[in-house]
């Protein structure tokens, strides 16, 4: 689906001043495509969220995390929904959770230009079996399925990359510092995106773009 892995830097600020200060840094820095972490803005509001993704005006995935996905938004689900759809508009990609209800989950599908649908277990790495059925299901809604997991130990890292060698358009990701290293391993098993942080890390693990970029222009001349 892509030429290459994509660099996405997550864009995690408390104010829409911050994430454009951000969001310009880390298109300087070199990022393909921004993640704009809605959850984290206070109080965000459709109107807002839609004038700061067309103000951007880069390549973006819009995410909304609710609490129970890891992330941070307090609002109602018909809340947090209602931004995302406002969103629409400006992202090139929007994140929606695999759990979420189906009739909110269509509507922002069908509002969408693509849609990454992810799956998150912060406990533990599921069996890859699981995770194959999961990605199944993804795939079946949007355009990329994502999964991320946490290991207890080396062999739960495998597991991630033995499941990215058996499909296609899917971000995997084995999260902690034991889990490191997946990130930029993932574009040799077709990763299209992989996540590095600009200062603040929006996920355990994450590597900072300068040594994302260096190890994947590495694995180019490989």
């Amino acid at each position: 689906m892509y030429d290459k892995t994509l660099i996405c830097v997550p864009i995690f600020e408390k104010n829409y001043k911050s994430v454009l200060r951000s969001a310009k840094n880390a298109i300087e820095a070199g990022a393909d495509l921004l993640e704009i972490r809605i959850d984290a803005i206070e109080n965000p509001n459709p109107d807002d969220v839609s004038s700061v993704l067309k103000y951007i005006n880069y390549p973006l995935i819009a995410t909304n995390r609710k609490i129970e996905e890891g992330g941070l938004f307090k609002g109602s689900e018909f809340e947090r929904v209602e931004i995302l759809l406002a969103a629409t508009k400006h992202a090139d990609f929007v994140d929606i959770e695999l759990g979420t209800d189906k009739e909110h989950m269509q509507k922002i599908i069908k509002a969408s230009k693509s849609t990454i649908i992810s799956f998150h277990d912060f406990n533990k790495t599921p069996s890859m079996d699981f995770l194959l059925e999961i990605i199944r299901r993804e795939r079946d809604l949007g355009d990329i399925a994502k999964f991320a997991v946490m290991p207890q130990n080396i062999s739960d890292t495998l597991v991630v990359l033995n499941v990215l060698s058996k499909v296609q358009n899917t971000v995997g990701i084995s999260m902690g510092d034991m889990g490191r290293y997946t990130r930029v391993i993932a574009p040799l098993f077709g990763s299209p995106i992989t996540f590095a942080s600009l200062n603040n890390k929006s996920a355990p693990g994450q590597l900072d773009i300068s040594s994302t970029t260096n190890f994947l222009d590495k694995l180019g001349n490989w």
